[in-house]
């Protein structure tokens, strides 16, 4: 993994995004020395994404088994969620 200012990312972005794109290179982004974003492939994030799923299905399967889990009503998150 490389790493790279983000001004310099900037210049020749079309560059940096082949090189992640068809090279298969992951680039950490700086600016003034500290680390802010990564290039990565797409596959890269859908690998990131299945582990996040496994994790997620985890979880979910934990809480439900336990017994001291109180469960919340589905409108009840809704409403929680700000999505009514």
């Amino acid at each position: 993994m490389i790493r790279q200012a983000a001004s310099d990312v900037r210049k020749d972005f079309a560059e940096a995004l082949n090189r992640v794109a068809f090279g298969g290179e992951r680039i950490v982004l700086h600016r003034r020395g500290k680390d802010v974003a990564v290039l990565v492939p797409i596959a890269d994030l859908e690998l990131l994404e299945q582990i996040e799923d496994v994790l997620d299905a985890r979880e979910a399967v934990r809480r439900i088994s336990d017994p001291n889990e109180i469960p919340v009503p589905y409108e009840t998150a809704r409403k929680a969620l700000g999505m009514d």
